[in-house]
């Protein structure tokens, strides 16, 4: 009997990773369309270069990578290294979700968000963009979902609310359009683009205020030292613009894994760290 247990329980990580596999996937075809204004529902994934169409066995997550040496079967231009590290990390990001709050159904909307995250972090990465029709929809849909269904992680089975998640949509933007404001008005320069503001909304309105001042300090933290670092060992400027969405992502992903803990901690509020 536990030998079967254990059997079902490993089917299910493997069907969990599986479908951040999958999902990964679909995630390169917004990572790479949205941002061009292209549709992501058609015409069906092709090569960047020769633009023709990818056949269904070449579009194994992973596996189509390896066997095709990562390059195009037709045109021989190479495939970016993105493409399977967008579906691995999307996977694991599932894989450390589903082992984090176990089999419930809210994970799969963590999951959901991670995905979004992910979609932001690389298109900001190229574009230093955080579309529009990302963070807009994706903030209506936390609103929603936050009054009906989403649960208040720090509030013992509690729901989060439509009155926590509009706290956390306005902690998250108003920090963040302030700091633009005040830039412009002081320094003279934009401080904070218009698309972190928006995505801080974003994160707002799905995972509560609490969530969104974690993910402000661990996204500022990490993008300090990731700067400093690009200015020491690159010699980068400190006027050089480094997109901040990944770190905000970053932040977001903490608070979600390891918030209550965070919390629990600066409280003493022992089962909190459970």
């Amino acid at each position: 009997m536990a030998i079967a247990a254990e059997y079902a329980i490993c089917v299910i990580y493997v069907f969990v990773f599986v479908v951040g596999l999958v999902v990964g996937s679909f995630l390169n075809v917004c990572i790479y369309r949205l941002p061009r204004g292209l549709s992501i529902v058609s015409p069906r994934s092709r090569c960047p270069g020769c633009l023709s169409p990818i056949k269904a066995w070449q579009n194994i997550p992973v596996l189509s990578y390896l066997l095709l040496g990562g390059k195009c079967r037709n045109c021989g231009s190479s495939i970016s290294i993105r493409y399977p590290m967008v579906e691995l990390l999307n996977a694991f990001l599932y894989l450390g979700l589903y082992y984090k709050f176990g089999p419930e159904w809210y994970p799969a909307l963590y999951m959901f968000i991670a995905s979004v995250l992910v979609v932001i972090t690389f298109i900001d990465l190229e574009f230093q963009l955080i579309p529009n029709v990302i963070t807009l929809p994706v903030m209506l849909t936390g609103i929603v979902l936050s009054t009906f269904v989403l649960p208040d992680p720090y509030g013992f089975g509690e729901p989060l609310g439509l009155k926590g998640s509009l706290i956390g949509l306005f902690t998250g933007g108003g920090i963040f359009y302030a700091i633009q404001v005040l830039s412009l008005l002081i320094l003279k320069k934009e401080g904070m683009g218009g698309g972190d503001t928006k995505m801080m909304a974003m994160l707002g309105a799905y995972i509560g205020w609490k969530s969104i001042l974690i993910t402000i300090f661990v996204g500022s933290l990490a993008g300090s030292i990731v700067g400093v670092a690009l200015i020491v060992i690159k010699g980068r400027g400190r006027d050089s613009r480094i997109p901040f969405g990944p770190f905000l992502a970053f932040g977001a992903l903490t608070a979600i894994f390891f918030g209550r803990k965070i919390v629990g901690l600066y409280l003493g509020t022992p089962e909190m760290l459970q």
